[in-house]
């Protein structure tokens, strides 16, 4: 089975998109499948048609041009037009069996315009719901123009692909919303290679002297800081944190488009000199800061992306038996059950938040039983290996002869 992955952007980028890429990659691999991937105009410029990234060949896509891509009404279209092209010479070249387009639409539907004129099946992996994400990047508005379109053209590729898969319930509700058959729509929920986790890492003492946590309870996010990730919410909170827990130290591990405003929103409040922030660390240095971390908290804002979408990183949390607090949006409540895996709070709630947590700490005779708890729910149910047999069905429905015993 030849499988052509379509992408928006890929690693050695960093975010949730890419790991997930590269972990459902691999695992096709380590069931036999062939997998080539290209990804679009979006990834950036690359001085390179093709690029190997451990141990993966990207094709790259060149930027899009002409006047379409000088027209921001009709920017959009000229992506799909410059990675319509380049994904006709890939295919033409590797010959797949399948065009498996991932998240945004426009990747769908250049997917569509190649796949009906060499006659191969498309299968289209809804991510998210872009035009959501949008409304909290702030480059567009709820039930505006642009984001009615982007909803349109979502739409208008499910209707019309071989078949679609999702990360989540959440999101498949959605589709189903929309008239999409359910039977169409197949859940390839996020997931965590156990190998990569394991359960109490050494603190290192002299990162901790370094970044001033020696001796402090630290409250711990690592991630990309987006407005939907709340973390204002949990500044927000921490004044009440210290008043009864000066011990206590936020460490802010990332980057992103929200950081100047924490760190004003940091000093406004009061609590700078108890918040580290780190900036971005390189992937193979995050496992000392995961290390440090006493309580990981995940304060989502409630919102349709975060009621709809799971994140990955309370997966990554569960995998290495880490105490956990997040907020009670849709996404967290599909992976986290309050009280064993993990605490829940209500959403938005800054008193909240610090109720929750403060009441975790006060309770170390619950700590080992959420940390067992949650370890067990990612071997058992939300490791790649079984999240990624799901496709063998897919596969079939759309190109049958796929390997399903050996993919089982």
């Amino acid at each position: 089975m030849r499988i052509l992955h379509v992408l928006d952007h890929s690693i050695p980028l960093h975010s949730g998109y890419t790991f997930r890429t590269r972990a459902i990659l691999r695992q096709q691999r380590v069931l036999g499948w062939q997998t080539f991937q290209i990804t679009g105009p979006k990834q950036g410029a690359s001085t390179q048609d093709k690029e190997s990234v451990d141990g993966l060949d990207f094709y790259r896509t060149p930027a899009a041009r002409g006047f379409k891509a000088r027209l921001p009404a009709l920017r959009q279209l000229a992506v799909i037009d410059a990675l319509e092209a380049r994904l006709l010479q890939v295919a033409r070249e590797v010959r797949p069996d399948i065009l498996h387009a991932h998240s945004p639409a426009l990747n769908a539907i250049a997917a569509l315009r190649v796949g009906r004129r060499l006659g191969i099946p498309v299968v289209y992996e809804i991510r998210a719901f872009w035009e959501d994400a949008a409304v909290d990047h702030g480059s567009s508005s709820d039930g505006g123009l642009r984001y009615r379109a982007t909803r349109a053209m979502e739409t208008y590729a499910l209707r019309r692909v071989d078949a679609a898969t999702t990360i989540c319930e959440g999101l498949r509700a959605d589709i189903a919303a929309r008239g999409i058959a359910p039977g169409k729509v197949t859940v390839i929920p996020n997931a965590v290679n156990i190998a990569d986790f394991s359960v109490g890492g050494a603190r290192d003492e002299a990162l901790a002297a370094q970044l001033g946590l020696d001796g402090k309870v630290v409250l711990g996010f690592i991630g990309s800081f987006y407005a939907y990730e709340g973390l204002h919410i949990l500044l927000e909170a921490l004044p009440g944190i210290i008043a009864r827990r000066p011990d206590i130290r936020l460490l802010l591990v990332g980057g992103g488009a929200q950081e100047a405003a924490l760190r004003a929103q940091a000093e406004a409040l009061g609590v700078a000199g108890h918040v580290v922030f780190t900036g971005r660390v390189a992937h193979d240095q995050v496992q000392r800061y995961y290390d440090l971390t006493d309580v990981l908290v995940y304060p989502r804002v409630k919102m349709r992306l975060t009621d709809l979408v799971t994140p990955l990183k309370p997966l990554e949390a569960m995998a290495q038996g880490r105490l956990l607090v997040a907020s009670d949006v849709g996404g967290h409540r599909e992976l986290i059950e309050d009280g064993r895996t993990g605490v829940l709070f209500a959403a938005g709630d800054p008193k909240a938040l610090a109720d929750q947590v403060l009441a975790l700490l006060a309770a170390p005779q619950r700590w080992e039983a959420l940390r067992a708890s949650g370890r067990r729910f990612v071997e058992h149910e939300r490791n790649w290996a079984a999240s990624v047999a799901r496709y063998v069905a897919v596969y079939n429905s759309v190109h049958p002869g796929v390997d399903a015993e050996r993919a089982a």
